[in-house]
């Protein structure tokens, strides 16, 4: 295996056990990157000398942690130090920050090598950067992390931060085959993050394995990270197969990769029940879009008064579509969003997680637009952790996801509902049972 294919945690042992440099790792992310890049256009800001003097340092010094000589990408609307953050805006054009987000300086602290900072959407909008879907360039990677996700699936890097607001993490996993992980909300530090929507805004991860994100995981918020190497339990993993009130909108592809997941699982030996969410549920999607608007609102007043014309029209919409929203009819939604938080919580009690769509197909061609994100949104408003797994293939043989729910702060049960459905579905060793 090249180097620049190896698991963020595969690296981490091998630097450790002095088999491979961080030197040689970081060569070999930025020798894909040369040859590669000029199709993805993944990268917004990258500085290869630098990279390799951080590998450098970590070669010469002892340990620093968990992720000690491994290349991590920072989606562009996080702050770094010592690289721009441009938040794929001319309006901030050449921006230097003076400190690292809160979730890259542990990174960082952990001996991680920031190589660079990944394309997003413009402000983590909707208004799409230059990059490619890996598999095919003619189709969008989703986004608005498009840059990590391009980056992660295209062998440049291990593991990247994305963003999600709607669906910015988890479908643009899904359109690149590879894992996406939304924590739940506030579970890792925002402090440097540019808002988009203060009370949705959440910090997550893309990675090509589940133990990569247990990895990072355990950097960012202090806790065990080995997923594969837990005792097996007694318990089989209760699952509810939820459709969704979007699953007459969900392509072909879709509705199919998700009943053969559950049969599969089924045949693995989880309990597979289906899952119905209440009527009202379907007014999710409106109450997201009106949390979204009025806060972008908000927080873009100094790009709306000094900068508006060099907004993109998608955020024009959006900006003038809150602010032209009544105030009590944001309070209505964030009262309703918090209604169906605690419902769910409730009707989750003894499932392990919840199966559904991850997006609404295979990645669509162009790449004049990201994709819809309803199929994410509903679950980012309702604030649980959600977990990406590619699946299928679609028409077009690209990938396809499947998304795992979990109620609040039942982050870690989740992960490890994931690696047990992962190791089903990719037909590897026999599934373990769960931890009860």
């Amino acid at each position: 295996m090249a180097l620049n294919e190896l698991s963020a945690t595969e690296a981490a042992r091998r630097i450790a056990q002095g088999a491979i440099t961080s030197e040689a790792l970081v060569q070999a992310c930025l020798d894909r990157i040369e040859a590669r890049e000029p199709t993805v256009q993944a990268w917004s800001a990258i500085d290869p000398k630098a990279a390799l003097r951080q590998a450098k340092e970590r070669d010469r010094g002892p340990s620093l942690g968990p992720l000690h000589g491994v290349p991590i990408a920072v989606k562009d609307v996080l702050d770094t130090y010592d690289l721009r953050t441009e938040m794929g805006s001319p309006i901030y054009r050449g921006h230097r920050a003076s400190a690292d987000a809160a979730c890259v300086a542990l990174a960082r602290a952990a001996g991680a090598v920031i190589l660079g900072k990944t394309v997003t959407a413009e402000f983590a909008g909707s208004a799409p950067g230059p990059t490619t879907n890996p598999h095919d360039s003619g189709h969008t990677p989703g986004g608005s992390s498009s840059g990590s996700a391009a980056a992660v699936a295209d062998r440049m890097v291990p593991v990247a931060f994305g963003t999600q607001t709607a669906g910015s993490v988890l479908r643009p996993a899904s359109f690149c085959g590879i894992v996406g992980y939304k924590p739940t909300f506030g579970t890792i530090n925002r402090a440097g993050l540019k808002f988009a929507a203060e009370s949705l805004d959440t910090i997550g991860l893309l990675a090509r394995s589940l133990d990569d994100i247990a990895l990072m995981r355990s950097v960012l918020i202090g806790v065990a990270s080995e997923l594969s190497e837990a005792p097996p339990l007694v318990a089989v993993p209760r699952i509810g197969l939820c459709r969704t009130y979007l699953w007459n909108e969900a392509a072909a592809e879709t509705r199919n990769a998700v009943e053969v997941a559950g049969e599969r699982l089924a045949a693995g030996g989880a309990l597979i029940e289906d899952f119905v969410l209440p009527d009202d549920f379907a007014g999710l999607s409106e109450t997201s879009e009106i949390i979204s608007n009025v806060e972008r609102s908000r927080a873009m007043a100094h790009e709306w008064h000094h900068h508006r014309k060099r907004l993109s029209p998608q955020l024009v919409a959006r900006i003038s579509a809150g602010l032209d929203t009544p105030n009590s009819r944001y309070v209505e939604a964030l009262r309703f969003a918090e209604h169906c938080r605690i419902q769910l919580d409730m009707m989750l009690a003894g499932f392990d997680a919840l199966l559904a769509p991850a997006a609404s197909g295979e990645a669509p061609r162009g790449l004049d637009s990201t994709g819809d994100s309803a199929f994410q949104a509903l679950w980012t408003l309702l604030h649980g952790p959600t977990v990406s797994l590619p699946a299928a293939t679609g028409p077009n043989g690209l990938p396809v996801g499947i998304q795992l729910i979990a109620p609040r702060y039942r982050d870690e049960a989740l992960l490890r509902t994931a690696w047990w459905a992962w190791d089903v579905l990719s037909r590897r060793e026999p599934a373990q049972a769960l931890v009860a």
